[in-house]
């Protein structure tokens, strides 16, 4: 059983029934426990302030071989729901961050295919009104609601940009994003509207333990292949020019799930900015990017670039390093990359790839509130870690000593109150789950 405390914030536990799932995934309400909670390796009674309604777009998934964990409704102690009935966790749409994790206990087996799939695994229960899911809505969700994307036009406006253009390699690539992995950013450059995601860059100079289009053999498969071509400026400049002169608040981000670190190359981009912006002036020029190549992100500052979205798990180097596993730079790069993005009138984000237990604990937010006045940074985009819990502590305990079994770790002030803390200590600092247009 793993250590237990109190409770993540508020002032009263709330009853939530708890969710099981038999071994065939179907999904039960458990009528003598109260749904439990859990932040890092802690488990908590659920506060008012760290539920909401299940919101639009959330999905249902029950977690194999982890025996759900609640709390029951007579003694108020933690026990685990019995052999064969597992966990349950909401998947969230985006806008909306996790307060905590759902409370299983570990699989016993060690088996590496037992490792979870790439998600962000939330607490989900049954309120008395409906199902509610352990989260805080951190931005609006128009543009990136599923509603608005998969729809029946989609196939056909993609043939027809393939026709028009056959032998662009990248709108190939994109139609694959498109179809097959429902990218949105992809589908976005065949609607012709808001930001529009442009691959590049075949390889990587990090190997982060949740990348999405590459993994090591130690962890989940990856979802997406990474492209496999380095595509020229002329093919880039074809499929964005279109987007930033006709898109509605349109946005060109380099950076995808379908490749890796575009600063990889960075004279190619810096040529394809110049081009573009040569023909217009409209939309934004984004970056996605772990901005460890200093001198190639001010290459690109110096081209044109608007705007910059940089990938962090920590500020600490210490946990820095064990997700992100930079080679050939560190984060002292990285903060410099954001004090020169700063000096060109970049606007810089970075986005904060959050774990209950870990994010929200007090060393870590020290040392984020460093980094923001150091590199006086415009916004954190909040991000769920997508990431099997268990997985990711492991390595996190192996390498650093924190979030260990003993309950030795760093205290957490809960996510909710982590936000606020931002929000009191930087008032001008952005925060919310996208990146915007920035004009020029």
């Amino acid at each position: 059983m793993m250590p237990q405390q109190g409770g993540s914030g508020g002032d009263d536990p709330v009853l939530i029934r708890l969710l099981i799932a038999d071994e065939r995934g179907r999904i039960s309400v458990e009528e003598d426990l109260a749904c439990a909670g859990r932040t890092g390796d802690i488990l908590v009674e659920v506060q008012p302030d760290d539920v909401m309604p299940v919101p639009s777009g959330a999905t249902l998934m029950f977690l194999p071989g982890r025996e759900a964990i609640g709390i029951d409704v007579r003694s108020g102690d933690f026990v685990p729901a019995g052999r064969g009935l597992n966990a349950v966790s909401a998947i969230l749409p985006q806008g909306y961050t996790r307060t905590l994790l759902p409370a299983y206990r570990p699989p016993t087996g060690g088996k590496r295919d037992g490792i979870l799939p790439l998600f962000g695994y939330t607490m989900v229960g049954m309120g008395d009104d409906g199902l509610v899911v352990a989260a805080v809505r951190t931005d609006e969700d128009f543009k990136w609601n599923p509603e608005n994307y998969n729809t029946r036009d989609l196939p056909a406006r993609v043939a027809a940009a393939l026709e028009g253009r056959p032998t662009n390699r990248i709108l190939v690539q994109l139609s694959k994003c498109a179809l097959e992995y429902g990218c949105f950013t992809a589908q976005n450059i065949f609607y012709r509207r808001w930001e529009g995601g442009i691959p590049v860059a075949t390889t990587c100079n990090a190997m982060c333990l949740g990348c999405i289009s590459k993994q090591p053999s130690e962890c989940c498969p990856a979802p997406q292949e990474r492209i496999r071509f380095t595509p020229s400026v002329s093919e880039i400049v074809e499929v964005a020019l279109p987007h930033l002169e006709e898109a509605e608040d349109a946005i060109i981000s380099f950076g995808q799930g379908c490749e890796g670190e575009p600063l990889t190359r960075s004279e190619l981009l810096a040529g394809a900015i110049r081009s573009l912006r040569k023909a217009t002036g409209r939309g934004t020029i984004n970056i996605n990017t772990n901005a460890g190549d200093t001198r190639g992100f001010k290459a690109l500052c110096e081209a044109g670039l608007d705007s910059a979205r940089v990938s962090l798990i920590s500020a600490r180097p210490e946990v820095y390093n064990a997700y992100h596993r930079p080679r050939g730079y560190s984060l002292e790069d990285v903060i410099a990359s954001l004090r020169v993005a700063k000096d060109y009138g970049v606007f810089t984000s970075v986005n904060l790839l959050v774990f209950p237990g870990l994010t929200d604990s007090k060393e870590e937010f020290q040392a984020l509130s460093e980094l923001i006045e150091a590199s006086r940074l415009d916004m954190i985009q909040l991000r769920n870690l997508n990431i099997d819990p268990e997985f990711f502590m492991g390595v996190l305990r192996k390498s650093t000593g924190i979030l260990r079994r003993s309950g030795g770790g760093s205290e957490a002030i809960g996510i909710v109150n982590f936000i606020e803390a931002l929000k009191s200590s930087f008032p001008r600092l952005k925060i919310g789950n996208y990146s915007r247009p920035v004009g020029r």
